[in-house]
């Protein structure tokens, strides 16, 4: 079985994007998510219109990655370099908001559930949607590259 371990992190998070786009009702970016900048170490907000599904697989790919993991966890993963004009750059942590409403959005789909007082991690039903996005990846990569043939975990 074909797990999202085996396949390139951008090719499958773009799948995973994408159907959780068109398939899961309950991964919608709020009002707010258009004017909305990713964190405090950022300009502008997302130029991606549909960063929303984007941000939404990246976390659910690291929850499955990396559970059980928190908000605080999540927000240093997605921070980034925070430039102080002509003082020294520090790092800065990613908006706390914009994660936590997509792990609440994944937990109403019930992709995602809290483990007190370590995280979120996934259930079952979310693990079984990973894999089958990753063996429908892995599926379509082989035929454009026949060696990952032997990454094919039976």
């Amino acid at each position: 079985m074909t797990t999202p371990h085996d396949l390139p992190a951008s090719k499958y998070i773009d799948r995973l994007a994408k159907y959780l786009r068109e398939n899961v009702d309950e991964v919608q970016p709020p009002t707010w998510a258009s004017m909305a900048k990713t964190g405090s170490h950022v300009e502008k907000q997302p130029q991606n219109p549909n960063w929303w599904y984007t941000r939404s697989a990246s976390v659910l790919r690291k929850v499955y990655v990396h559970g059980p993991i928190g908000l605080e966890k999540l927000r240093s993963d997605y921070g980034g370099r925070k430039g102080n004009g002509v003082k020294r750059s520090h790092a800065g942590k990613a908006g706390g908001s914009n994660i936590r409403k997509v792990l609440q959005q994944l937990e109403a789909a019930g992709l995602v559930q809290i483990t007190r007082p370590k995280g979120r991690v996934m259930t079952p039903k979310g693990r079984k949607l990973l894999q089958e996005v990753a063996g429908d990846l892995h599926k379509e990569m082989v035929k454009t590259i026949p060696e990952l043939k032997k990454y094919q975990g039976e």
